[in-house]
């Protein structure tokens, strides 16, 4: 029988992510704590800092026999969940953090709500052939959703880039001013 494993997420006490993937690191769990490069100003200096992209999360690669053992590490609240099971992260969501972290600084995370808006594909450029759900584009400026995480990246990606793949329909609001088509 083969053992799979799978990318989860584990809800860490505030301020504990690095130490959290330190002492996975230290089980010999496989993890992945996230950091941003973030510009700080003090009243004498500025410096570049590593900050917990995703705060109070740290990502496992687990199969079912480790979940105890990554759940008991030290700072570990619990798995985040989804439908009462330890949520599944996909493969390529935590590849696209890392390219996207590779690619670009100062990165700003927004929580939002999922599966609100057209789906898309990249068809040139560094994420070329991914989907995703675009929120708005305004000049250069797109946002990515990874899914099943809930929360959204901000990239420089040019417009003629993204191909619609489906189209939804945004429900009329009485603020809406009513359109008519000329046929």
């Amino acid at each position: 029988m083969q053992v799979t494993k799978k990318w989860h997420a584990l809800y860490t006490k505030p301020r504990w992510e690095k130490k959290v993937a330190q002492l996975l690191s230290k089980k010999n769990i496989e993890n992945y704590c996230p950091v941003n490069k973030v510009a700080r100003q003090w009243s004498d200096r500025k410096k570049i800092i590593l900050e917990p992209l995703f705060t109070s999360y740290v990502f496992v690669n687990i199969d079912e026999k480790e979940h105890l053992h990554a759940r008991t590490t030290d700072g570990v609240i619990n798995f985040v969940y989804w439908l009462n099971k330890p949520a599944v992260i996909r493969n390529e969501e935590i590849d696209a953090i890392k390219r996207f972290l590779d690619d670009y600084d100062n990165i700003e995370l927004e929580k939002i709500p999922v599966n609100q808006y057209d789906e898309v594909r990249i068809t040139s450029g560094l994420l070329t052939g991914k989907k995703g759900q675009v929120v708005s584009i305004t000049g250069r400026s797109a946002k990515v959703i990874l899914p099943s995480l809930g929360f959204m990246m901000h990239a420089e990606v040019k417009i003629s880039n993204i191909e619609i793949i489906m189209t939804k329909e945004v429900p009329f609001s009485e603020n809406q001013e009513s359109k008519s088509v000329a046929r």
